[in-house]
């Protein structure tokens, strides 16, 4: 069979920014693909059952990272990725192991480690930001101390703004620590807050973009920047809107810092995702992280035609990529994600109809909406938490934040405050200062 001739890639599976489904489909005719995962695994076993007989799996059901290694260079790969925050360590030395092209161990700790991604870029010059280590209740005066208030404290390792909240004052930081920290093992990070400068996006716009790379030995190319709706509280981000609402000015100073702190951590090869906030002090980062970003490919297809999950399959395999071309967009309008966050209050749902009825808004495309059978609502899950996803475009940017104005009002009437009768129906998104962080989708 010719499809025994491609080449086998190695992808490292789990929760992440592609599915199994999308992932061999943009392989089909450009390698074999070979899921190293835990089949059983609740987090993703359905996907993979989707996928039959479309792409092999191999178990690393209860092997250390030793046996993973040599069981992955018996595959004779050529190439390895993964498309999950957690599983890029263990891509890394999968990489190492068998020659194959990836972050290094080095870079994949300072990727998924947030104190040690701020020392990195300190050290390199590109940006110092007030961070310390913090885990036990009773570091929170000295800890505090030495970043000031406000702060914002966050997982040392994690994404999707769990557990991440602004602290204004040591009481309220041993609080969290002990409600975070509460019998697990975990250490936390105490940042330093980054004052906005909500101008460069405008009224309506969270106050930072992401730079999305395609990074080709270690030279990074910038495939997209997108903007962002207002955050939820605390620390939640609400989607993707592509173009960014920002001046190709203010677009080029956040490409640039994205590729400066691309090349201080070491970055050769792959797909990166960097968050970048706005301040009086010019453009900050906020995250760097080593794999395609959460929603990015559904985004930048969608608006350009440009295949980011396949562009990470030819990274990854030492094929030539190319980054998306301005000239081939499908269309001029803005393009977005609005994801549909639950409050953060004790609030109950309304009738599901509510939320099937936002495809009836001009520039609304789909709902997807797939809410949880016991609606437990925590917004310690950040953006995990969402319920479903809105999917839609708008003629210019002026028109969106209009779009996304009417989904926060029929969204609203679906959360009710359980103490209040039916006929009033508090805010969901609350009135959000734009200086607030965000950590990474």
């Amino acid at each position: 069979m010719a499809h025994s001739a491609l080449p086998a890639l190695l992808v490292v599976h789990d929760r992440g920014s592609a599915t199994a489904w999308r992932i061999v489909s943009a392989a089909r005719g450009l390698c074999r693909v070979i899921f190293l995962c835990e089949p059983d695994n609740p987090a993703y076993q359905d996907e993979l059952a989707q996928i039959g007989k479309h792409a092999e799996i191999a178990d690393l059901t209860g092997l250390g990272e030793a046996e993973v290694c040599r069981l992955a260079e018996s595959l004779d790969p050529a190439g390895v990725l993964t498309f999950s925050e957690h599983r890029l360590r263990l891509t890394a030395a999968i990489a190492e192991h068998c020659g194959l092209r990836f972050h290094s161990r080095a870079t994949a700790a300072a990727l998924t480690d947030k104190y040690r991604q701020r020392r990195a870029l300190s050290q390199a010059g590109v940006q110092h930001t007030g961070c310390v280590l913090v885990r036990d209740p009773d570091q929170a005066a000295a800890a505090l101390a030495r970043v000031g208030t406000p702060a914002v404290l966050k997982p040392r390792h994690g994404a999707g703004s769990v557990d991440t909240c602004l602290i204004t004052s040591a009481d309220e930081l041993r609080a969290r620590l002990a409600e975070f920290a509460a019998g697990a093992d975990r250490d936390f990070v105490l940042e330093e807050f980054l004052p906005a400068d909500p101008t460069r996006t405008g009224p309506g716009w969270a106050d930072f973009v992401s730079v999305e790379s395609l990074v080709v030995d270690g030279e990074p190319r910038t495939a997209a920047i997108n903007g962002k709706p207002p955050l939820v509280p605390p620390f939640r981000e609400t989607g993707h809107v592509l173009p960014a609402p920002v001046t190709a000015d203010v677009a080029a100073e956040a490409e640039r810092l994205a590729e400066a702190a691309v090349r201080a951590l070491g970055i050769r090869h792959g797909i990166t995702h960097t968050e970048v906030k706005f301040t009086p002090r010019g453009p900050r980062v906020i995250e760097v992280n080593g794999r395609l970003g959460g929603f990015i490919a559904e985004i930048v297809q969608r608006r350009t035609g440009y295949d980011m999950v396949a562009a990470a399959l030819r990274l990854a395999l030492g094929l030539p990529v190319t980054a998306p071309d301005p000239a081939r967009l499908h269309g001029d309008r803005v393009t977005f994600q609005y994801l549909l966050l639950p409050p953060t209050g004790p609030l109950r749902p309304g009738p599901r109809s509510l939320l099937d009825d936002l495809g009836d808004l001009p520039g609304v495309d789909l709902v997807d909406v797939s809410p949880p059978a016991d609606w437990h609502i925590d917004w310690r899950r950040g953006t995990i938490g969402a319920i479903g996803t809105v999917y839609g475009s708008a003629a210019d940017h002026t028109e969106l934040r209009a779009l996304i104005s009417q989904l926060t009002d029929r969204v609203d009437q679906f959360w009710r405050d359980p103490d209040l009768p039916r006929t009033g129906a508090p805010r969901l998104i609350d009135t959000v200062d734009h200086s607030i962080d965000v950590s990474t989708l």
